[in-house]
């Protein structure tokens, strides 16, 4: 007889992931995880595998987030430029005081992990480049509409406002002038690259 999990997989990433998104890879112990998602060591074993194992999980969640909150964005706003800067807004502003950490959890991770995590770092890389990659479309619709002129590289304009996005999340823990960050974010679309 197949025994079947006695837990919401999903929640139990949920609370993982706003355990390791304000604390890091490294600083959350298993005793950690153990009191946030309430699962033993042998049962978050035979779940995920391991400790990386359950990081991965939710470094893909918090992935799938972000490109939620991107696609919310866009059903939105018609003007694809002004859809971007309000998911900027919501990433930069919105998780200084409302998220488990103000700083991108990915950029964090990179930022945090040596090559004896390689494979976490691989991954994470990748997950970035999801987002970026959903950049370059938003950015292309804009192209279509005359929002960004079709002259300008769109990769090169998605890079810039990951870029944006890394360095304001990081003022952010310095500075919590939210109107500050507000003008700051419109700067980003108003002035070069993208004008």
């Amino acid at each position: 007889m197949v025994k079947t999990a006695k837990f919401d997989r999903q929640e139990v990433i949920d609370k993982a992931t706003n355990l390791y998104w304000q604390k890091g890879f490294h600083a959350t112990s298993m005793r950690n995880l153990q009191d946030a998602i309430d699962m033993r060591p042998g049962s978050i074993y035979v779940a995920f595998g391991n400790k990386n194992g359950l990081f991965k999980e939710t470094l893909r969640n918090y992935t799938d987030m972000s490109l939620s909150n991107l696609k919310q964005c866009r059903s939105e706003y018609e003007s694809p430029i002004e859809a971007l800067k309000m998911f900027v807004k919501k990433q930069v502003i919105g998780t200084q005081n409302d998220a488990p950490n103000g700083m991108c959890m990915l950029a964090k991770t990179i930022a945090e992990l040596t090559s004896e995590n390689q494979d976490l770092i691989d991954i994470t890389k990748s997950f970035l480049g999801e987002i970026g990659a959903q950049f370059v479309k938003v950015i292309e619709d804009a192209q279509l509409l005359g929002e960004v002129e079709s002259s300008k590289n769109a990769e090169d304009l998605a890079t810039h406002v990951q870029i944006q996005i890394a360095g304001l999340r990081t003022y952010g823990k310095i500075n919590n002038d939210k109107n500050k960050m507000d003008e700051l974010i419109n700067d980003i679309f108003t002035h070069y690259p993208f004008k």
